[in-house]
């Protein structure tokens, strides 16, 4: 049996962020509970790099005009013959809802953003070291808690995240639904074609060959070198068959 590794592409600015926040929320949840200095400095580590992206741009604008458009796009399909015309109202539905709860939701961020602690230990993440208990004794107090008081807190801080999150999984996983995985074929390490209306590569390779892809591209073209994982002893066969998505 084959293992394969799938790697996504955005292919503009919006699914940039959008990978990035959805790559940060997880890293939020992957090392719970919070019981040490080395997970806890994991979490407030991404949790600063999150409120960075959110200072950057207007994520729920974005968010809500795709959930409207994701919509619509749903609204195309009702009258195609032989389609699940449940499963489209359900999904219409939750792009509804999620939209509204988004739209009501606080400012993004606010509660992380307010935090003390949080705000304390995102000044020093700059400087190499300057996490050590010496420069942050309230973070060393925080970790001597019970452990159920700091759950709660952190808890609390995920929670109010929730809004995004629900929006953000429900947006990706009709992007990347969108199209299947087919069989193509790179001639000497390369393939590129157009990606009209493509806001998302996703590509899948056998893990034996040990190469991974180096992509360009944007909103109307792309294209894929295949690169050897060691540089100087791997080699790139001249037909390389993969799978490809562009969604």
């Amino acid at each position: 049996m084959h293992t394969h590794v799938l790697y996504e592409y955005p292919l503009n600015e919006k699914m940039r962020t959008w990978l990035r926040i959805e790559f940060l929320l997880n890293q939020l949840n992957a090392q719970l509970p919070l019981s040490d200095h080395a997970t806890a400095l994991h979490f407030f580590r991404n949790a600063g790099d999150l409120l960075d992206l959110f200072e950057r741009g207007d994520v729920r604008s974005e968010l809500v005009k795709e959930l409207d458009r994701q919509q619509r796009k749903l609204q195309a399909w009702v009258e195609v013959p032989g389609v699940d015309q449940e499963m489209i109202a359900t999904l219409r539905q939750k792009l509804k809802a999620s939209s509204s709860v988004l739209l009501a939701a606080p400012r993004m961020g606010q509660q992380l953003r307010e935090d003390k602690l949080i705000a304390l230990v995102r000044q020093r993440l700059s400087i190499p070291g300057g996490c050590c208990s010496f420069d942050l004794p309230g973070l060393q107090l925080w970790l001597y808690l019970p452990q159920e008081k700091r759950d709660a807190q952190v808890s609390a801080w995920l929670h109010s995240l929730e809004p995004l999150n629900q929006s953000l999984r429900l947006v990706l996983d009709l992007v990347r639904n969108s199209s299947a995985l087919r069989k193509q074929t790179s001639l000497n390490g390369f393939y590129q074609d157009n990606a009209e209306d493509t806001d998302l590569l996703r590509l899948q390779l056998n893990l034996a060959d040990e190469l991974y892809p180096q992509i360009s591209g944007h909103k109307s073209r792309f294209a894929i070198r295949f690169l050897p994982l060691d540089s100087e002893k791997g080699s790139v066969p001249e037909r390389l068959d993969f799978e490809l998505a562009c969604c």
